[in-house]
C-alpha cells in the first residue's frame, strides 16, 4: 500500500523489503544518471550508502566522468528496480554536495582495501595497462603500512534532493501501478498514473 503523504516512507518501506529478499544480492544498486551542461547523458549502477528526509547519498572521486558532469549540471536521476518484489523507484532532483565531516565519517568505515582503491584510482582517466594500476595499489598500500587512512581530497559524496519520486509496480498484462510524488514548497503532492 502507497502512502499518499510520503514517500520518503514509501521508498523505506520497499528498500527494507528489498534487502530482506532473499533473491536480491544488492538492494543498494540503482542506476544514476547524470547529463553534461548541453544535456548528453551518461548511467552507471552506483550503490546508494544512505538515505533519509533530505535525500540520497552516493559517494565517487571528484574527477571522475561523473563528478565533472555533476558540475556542470545538478540534475540527476536514479533508478532502481529490484525485479524479484516486482518494484521501481525512481527518483530525479538536483544534487548538493555532502559536508566533510559526514564524508570523512563514511571513508573512515569502508574496508582498508577499498581505503587504498580509493586513493590508487584516477577514475575515469586512461589507463595504459591493469599492471600500472595494480603497482600503484602496492604503492599505495606501503606509504600507509601501519597507519590509517585518510580520506583523499578528490573523494567524497554528493546527495539527490529528491524533486519527484515515482513508485512502480508490475502487473499482468502491463497493467502496472504508478504513483508519482512531485515535491512543492507546501510538502509533497501524490497522482497515479497510467502505466
Amino acid at each position: 500500500m502507497i502512502d499518499p503523504t510520503n514517500p520518503l516512507k514509501n521508498f523505506d518501506l520497499w528498500y527494507k523489503e528489498a534487502c530482506s529478499h532473499p533473491n536480491i544480492k544488492e538492494p543498494a544498486a540503482m542506476t544514476v544518471a547524470t547529463a553534461t551542461k548541453d544535456g548528453a547523458p551518461s548511467a552507471r549502477i552506483l550503490l546508494l550508502r544512505d538515505y533519509s528526509e533530505e535525500g540520497f547519498v552516493f559517494y565517487t572521486n571528484l574527477t571522475s566522468r561523473k563528478s565533472n558532469e555533476l558540475k556542470e549540471n545538478k540534475n540527476v536521476a536514479l533508478c532502481f528496480y529490484w525485479m524479484p518484489i516486482d518494484k521501481q523507484v525512481r527518483i530525479t532532483g538536483k544534487v548538493q554536495k555532502i559536508s566533510e565531516q559526514q564524508a570523512d565519517q563514511y571513508f573512515a568505515r569502508r574496508p582498508r582495501e577499498s581505503q587504498i582503491s580509493a586513493w590508487a584510482s584516477k577514475q575515469s582517466m586512461h589507463l595504459d595497462n591493469y599492471q600500472t594500476f595494480e603497482k600503484r595499489i602496492e604503492k599505495i598500500t606501503k606509504d600507509f603500512e601501519g597507519k590509517e587512512v585518510p580520506r583523499p581530497p578528490f573523494w567524497s559524496g554528493y546527495r539527490l534532493v529528491p524533486e519527484q519520486i515515482e513508485f512502480w509496480i508490475a502487473k499482468e498484462f502491463r497493467r502496472h501501478e504508478r504513483y508519482l510524488f512531485t515535491k512543492y514548497a507546501n510538502g509533497w503532492q501524490h497522482e497515479l498514473l497510467y502505466p
